[in-house]
């Protein structure tokens, strides 16, 4: 028994510092503390939540402080770039700082609403077929089976056009962006419902899960509770992705005429009525590309830094 005066009952006093001191702040430390200092080391993270948050602020800000609107055509057409025009202007005689400040807003939020519509389908659906099996699991399975072999393009192109053709029909004469966000998001949810399933299947056999079955904890509780916390690295990789993919595939379908519609614009619909531009008037194509790299490279970088940030198995903040 150890007596109390003796120095290793006095370890954990206070005043003595070192070691024993350190330890107590680590493991008081709440998990949001933990989790936002983590994510602050992360030095890739940090450039690209700030490069994200100057692209926001310029999409929805800029239009504020631009001195030309994106509707104004009467500059002359294919101006290089210049202190007036610091992207030059388009083939209509536009500003293209006006219409990439519009663009990036729209591609902005239609990638954002495809990215939490997508995660959200796919982490519910791959989750229940991960853990309750059986029929469900056979059902869930086979659909997203039958609709990876069609490819996602023709699927949204053929939603977005019968959406389109009904709005036209109807004379709502309204931008169409949110109908092409939404019908992307419902078919984006394949790859990240296959991993997730796939991850509970594993984890649905482990001893905390079994613990918490024992307790009596409900069905929804073990898998939102217990189980998706330990996916939330893949959930928020498979997220970041989707934002990249959204801005693609939204770029595919403007090609073809089924993306966002004039007097709209997007960075996917700019790049594709200025592709046969690059070798003339290389800025019309390589402006709103740029911004699409500079995009995605962000949301990654933030990605990566949040799947660190989140990892369960990190179970201390290093020095």
């Amino acid at each position: 028994m150890t007596e109390i005066g003796s120095p290793v009952a006095q370890a954990p006093a206070p005043q003595q510092g070192g070691e024993a001191s350190t330890f107590d702040t680590t493991t008081a430390r709440k998990q949001w503390q933990v989790i936002l200092r983590r994510f602050t080391r992360h030095k890739a993270a940090l450039v690209g939540l700030v490069l994200f948050v100057v692209l926001v602020l310029f999409a929805f800000l800029g239009g504020l402080f631009w001195k030309y609107p994106y509707t104004d055509l009467g500059f002359k057409r294919y101006l290089p770039p210049s202190a007036d025009h610091p992207f030059g202007t388009d083939r209509l005689g536009g500003d293209m700082v006006a219409l990439i400040i519009r663009g990036t807003q729209f591609s902005l939020q239609i990638a954002i609403v495809v990215a939490v519509l997508s995660t959200v389908i796919g982490v519910v659906l791959g989750a229940v077929a991960g853990y309750l099996k059986g029929w469900v699991d056979t059902l869930i399975s086979r659909f997203i089976d039958l609709l990876l072999v069609i490819p996602s393009l023709i699927i949204a192109a053929v939603l977005v056009r019968n959406s389109f053709v009904v709005s036209v029909a109807g004379g709502s004469g309204g931008s169409n962006w949110l109908i092409v966000a939404l019908y992307l998001g419902l078919i984006g949810w394949l790859s990240i419902a296959r991993v997730i399933r796939g991850m509970v299947l594993s984890l649905r056999e482990k001893e905390f899960v079994e613990a918490a079955r024992a307790l009596g904890a409900s069905t929804f509780r073990i898998v939102f509770r217990h189980i998706l916390p330990n996916t939330v690295d893949v959930i928020i990789v498979n997220a970041t992705l989707a934002i990249a993919q959204a801005v693609l595939l939204e770029a595919a379908l403007s090609f073809i005429g089924l993306g966002v519609q004039s007097p709209d614009t997007s960075l996917g619909l700019m790049i594709s009525l200025n592709k046969n531009e690059l070798t003339l008037h290389p800025w019309l194509f390589l402006t709103p590309f740029v911004f699409i790299v500079l995009i995605s490279l962000a949301v990654n970088f933030i990605g990566d830094g949040l799947r660190d940030a989140f990892d369960p198995r990190q179970k201390r903040v290093k020095a």
